[in-house]
Order: C-alpha cells, then sequence, then structure tokens
C-alpha cells in the first residue's frame, strides 16, 4: 500500500487532465454546427486537441513501457506493447461495427442517405465484403474514427524505439525529425480505401510528435530546460499565440482575411493537418510552453472537486473516446432531425460530456474494486492452504 501511495503521490495529474479536457475537445468538435465547439482550441489557434492527445500519449508510453524495459528487459516490454496493441486494434474493429450500424440505422430511420455519405461509410454499403477486408487493414474508416488507427501504428513502432529511447534519446529524436521532414518533402502516407486517399493524420509526420513527448518523459533535464520560465521565450511563445489568433480568426471573419499580404498567405498556407504542417508545431510548443509555467504539477485545483470529472476521463481513455464518437454521431443527430437551437446544442454537449464521465467514474470505480478483491483471494487462498 505504501508503494501505491507513493505513485500515486508521484504521478503528475496533468497529463490525465489535458487527455480528459482532450476527449472532451474531441467529442465537442465532431459534432457539425455546435456552436459550443468555439470554447475549444481549435478556434483560438493553429494546433488543436489531437496535438495534445498524440504529445501525451508518447509521454505516457515512454512512462509506463520504461518501467518494464527498466525493470523486465525488452523483451516483456515489447510483449507488453504488442498487447496493448492487439487491445486497441480490436477496440477499433468493435468500434467500427457499432459507428457503422449507428450511422445505417439513422440514415434509415429518418430516411437521410446523405448521413451514409458524409460520414465516409458510403463505400460499405457498394462493396461490404471489400471495405470489410479493408477496415481490417485500418484503410477503410469512418468519419472521426482516424486517431485509434494513427496511435496503433505508432505504438506498433515503439518496441523498436525503447532501447535507444534510454540510451540514445537525441538521436532518436533526430531521426524522428528526418523522417517527418522527409515525409514532409516526399509526400510519404499511407493509403486509403476506397477512394485511394491517404491518412487524415499521416503517420509518418504525427510520429514526430509522438516521439518528442517519449524523449521528454525520459530526459528530465530536457524536460525541465523546455519549460523553464525565460522572459524572452514567454514573450515569444505570447506572440506566437496572438498571431496564430488572428489567423485563425481570419478563417471566420472577412475583414481579418484582408489585413493579411497575398504574398503572406503564399506562406502559410495550405496549414496541413493531415502532415502536421510546422506552424501547427509552433503553435502546440508556444501553447504547451505557457500552459506548464501556469499549471505546475503540484497545482492544488487539480486534486480538487472541478478536476476530478476531467481527471476520470483522462484516466478511462480509450472507452471514453470511443463513447464520445457515438455520442457525437447521436448529437448530431439530434441537432439536424431534432432542433438545432443553441440550447439543443448546450444540452447535447452537457450531456455527452456527463455520459463520457459517468463512464470513467464506473470504470474507474469497477477496476479499483477489482484490485482490492484480487489481493483478499490471495490472502485466503494462502489461509486455506
Amino acid at each position: 500500500m505504501a508503494d501505491e501511495a507513493k505513485g500515486a503521490a508521484a504521478r503528475d495529474l496533468r497529463l490525465d487532465f489535458f487527455r480528459g479536457l482532450a476527449l472532451w475537445f474531441i467529442f465537442v468538435n465532431h459534432i457539425p454546427a455546435n456552436q459550443i465547439s468555439w470554447a475549444t482550441p481549435r478556434n483560438f489557434g493553429l494546433s488543436d486537441a489531437t496535438e495534445i492527445f498524440v504529445f501525451i500519449s508518447g509521454y505516457t508510453a515512454a512512462l509506463v513501457y520504461g518501467r518494464t524495459l527498466q525493470g523486465q528487459g525488452l523483451p516483456m516490454a515489447g510483449a507488453q506493447v504488442l498487447h496493448r496493441c492487439w487491445s486497441l486494434y480490436v477496440t477499433y474493429i468493435i468500434l467500427f461495427f457499432a459507428f457503422t450500424a449507428q450511422i445505417a440505422y439513422t440514415a434509415r430511420a429518418f430516411d437521410s442517405p446523405l448521413f451514409a455519405e458524409e460520414m465516409g461509410i458510403a463505400g460499405y454499403f457498394q462493396d461490404p465484403v471489400g471495405a470489410l477486408t479493408q477496415a481490417l487493414l485500418l484503410k477503410f474508416r469512418p468519419a472521426n474514427l482516424d486517431v485509434l488507427p494513427l496511435y496503433i501504428v505508432l505504438l506498433l513502432a515503439f518496441p523498436l524505439l525503447l532501447p535507444a529511447l534510454r540510451s540514445r534519446p537525441l538521436a532518436v529524436l533526430a531521426g524522428s525529425a528526418a523522417l517527418y521532414g522527409a515525409a514532409r518533402h516526399w509526400g510519404w502516407n499511407l493509403p486509403t480505401y476506397p477512394d485511394g486517399g491517404v491518412w487524415y493524420f499521416n503517420p509518418f509526420t504525427w510520429q514526430f510528435l509522438f516521439v518528442l513527448g517519449a524523449v521528454l518523459q525520459g530526459r528530465p533535464d530536457l524536460r525541465a530546460a523546455a519549460t523553464r520560465f525565460r522572459r524572452p521565450v514567454a514573450l515569444a511563445a505570447a506572440a506566437v499565440l496572438l498571431a496564430s489568433l488572428f489567423l485563425a480568426l481570419s478563417w471566420k471573419f472577412a475583414p481579418l482575411h484582408a489585413l493579411i499580404p497575398v504574398a503572406l498567405t503564399e506562406i502559410l498556407y495550405p496549414i496541413s493537418k493531415t502532415d502536421l504542417d510546422p506552424l501547427r508545431l509552433l503553435h502546440f510548443f508556444a501553447l504547451a510552453y505557457l500552459v506548464l509555467r501556469l499549471v505546475p504539477a503540484d497545482a492544488p485545483w487539480l486534486g480538487g472537486t472541478l478536476a476530478a470529472p476531467v481527471l476520470d476521463c483522462g484516466r478511462q481513455s480509450l472507452p471514453v473516446f470511443c463513447l464520445g464518437v457515438l455520442l457525437s454521431f447521436a448529437g448530431q443527430t439530434v441537432l439536424v432531425h431534432v432542433s438545432g437551437s443553441l440550447s439543443a446544442q448546450f444540452l447535447v454537449t452537457v450531456l455527452g460530456i456527463a455520459a463520457m464521465v459517468l463512464l470513467a467514474r464506473f470504470l474507474g470505480w469497477y477496476r479499483s474494486a477489482g484490485r482490492v478483491r484480487r489481493p483478499k483471494a490471495a490472502s485466503a487462498g494462502k489461509l486455506s492452504a
């Protein structure tokens, strides 16, 4: 029990908090025509919740599997990573069927065939066998499911990086940066089905953010140096956020867009999310720097009542993400076919987040109860023996 208490005390609650917050943002952003999404980061800058999620995923992967590598060696660490990948893959396939069935039922119930086209599953009804085969290969995906295949692919390659992350982390980061640059320069990506397109989140570029998180986790000295307060860096980060805010608002308001010189727009655009544009990275770095300065690891409010629902979702990220995908489409259905009023948008958002929190709390309770039952069962076995 003392070891568990020590581990809990050493846990950086910011990881769970910002991952949970990212899941809330992803849910809200996946509901079209939802004005509540104006409260999410994507409307105030160039990066969004996806960068937060991928970076934290790399950080936590290095934290969890790095401990296994240190205590039990590479074979066990690699086995645990592959087991996790298999769990993620099975979860993705189940989510694929559930989401496809939800879209198909809704399209029939409301006589809205455009739902199938909009959500990217029209090909499934035209060629179910081919679409299912391609879905198993992660090439055929409905809308809003792109993050999970990206995470599976990035984690699948992680055992190859684990030893080098401990011995030569800067070399790993340099190689990751080189792959990022090469993929952007030569247009490397993975194909999708059936339109011959490419993955919405290019794993050859997004891996850089994942690896960066892993490197920083294993190098506290780099972490401290990257987040140390320096007035010029803070001012530069604030300037980046303000410039990004102006650009983001210019996409909504034509008078602001007219203020940007044409020559500058030719340099800036397109700011690709698929290939993780350097401007998105710059915005994320600036945002992360200032947020980490404003929210220290020992911030008292992280252990308070208001932060608890977000922390719960961050700790149960996979099932909460899956539920969020299903709820976002349900919310879209309500706003399109029942009421699109602002009050309906607010109600759909609040009820969806409440359902995600309830699921997270139930799973947390169930798993903690399971951890209590196991030691009791072991003790009973010893007594009976």
